[in-house]
C-alpha cells in the first residue's frame, strides 16, 4: 500500500473533500444531516476548529478549516466526525449488507470512504478560489441553477453577512480548471 504524506501546518487553512462510502447519495438526508452536525459538535469539543466554508452534497462534502495555531492534526478530527456519524446511522444500513475484512477490522461501516483528500491553503488567492468552488460544487453538479437554492451550504451565511450577493452565480470556471479538488 503507498504511504500518504499529508502536509500538516499548525494552525493551518485546508479545503477537504470527503465521499460517501461508494458515493452512495446518503448525505443529504435528514439522518445524515443530523448526525453529521452532532459529530462535528462533539468533535468541536475535544478537537476544536473553525469551518470557514461548507457544503454538503448527496455523496460528497468539501470543507475550508482553519486549525487551532498549536494543531495540525485535521486527521483525528475527520475520523471523529466519520465515527460519530456512522455511530449515530447504522440504523440505515442493512444487516445484510456486506463490509470487507479490512473495515471489520477497523470497525469501519459503510458510510464513509476511508480516506479523504486535503489541500493546504497557500494564499488568499487560494482561500478565495476554493471558498467559492465549495459555493459553487451544487451547481457544477446540476444540483440546481442558483446557488442561493441549495440549502446544504454555508453560502446563505455569506449571503447575511454581505460577503456574496444572493444573486452570485459562482466565478468563471476557468478559473478551477488547473485546480486539483479530490473529486
Amino acid at each position: 500500500m503507498p504511504e500518504y504524506r499529508r502536509i500538516k501546518v499548525a494552525g493551518g487553512t485546508y479545503f477537504f473533500t470527503v465521499n460517501s462510502h461508494n458515493r452512495r447519495p446518503l448525505s443529504t438526508s435528514e439522518i445524515v444531516r443530523q448526525g453529521l452536525r452532532d459529530a462535528i459538535i462533539k468533535t468541536r469539543k475535544t478537537l476544536p476548529f473553525k469551518i470557514d466554508a461548507w457544503v454538503l452534497l448527496p455523496d460528497h462534502l468539501h470543507a475550508i478549516w482553519t486549525l487551532p495555531p498549536e494543531d495540525a492534526n485535521f486527521a483525528a478530527r475527520w475520523a471523529m466526525i466519520k465515527q460519530y456519524t456512522s455511530k449515530s446511522c447504522r440504523h440505515l444500513f442493512d444487516n445484510n449488507e456486506k463490509v470487507g475484512d479490512s473495515r471489520r477490522t477497523r470497525k469501519e461501516m459503510n458510510l464513509w470512504q476511508r480516506r479523504f483528500w486535503e489541500h493546504l491553503i497557500r494564499d488568499d488567492d487560494d482561500y478565495e478560489k476554493h471558498f467559492d468552488y465549495i459555493h459553487w460544487n451544487p451547481a457544477k453538479h446540476g444540483y440546481v441553477t442558483r446557488v442561493i437554492d441549495w440549502p446544504y451550504s454555508t453560502f446563505h451565511r455569506y449571503v447575511a453577512k454581505e460577503i456574496y450577493p444572493p444573486d452570485w452565480g459562482g466565478c468563471n470556471t476557468e478559473v478551477f480548471k488547473d485546480l486539483k479538488f479530490g473529486e
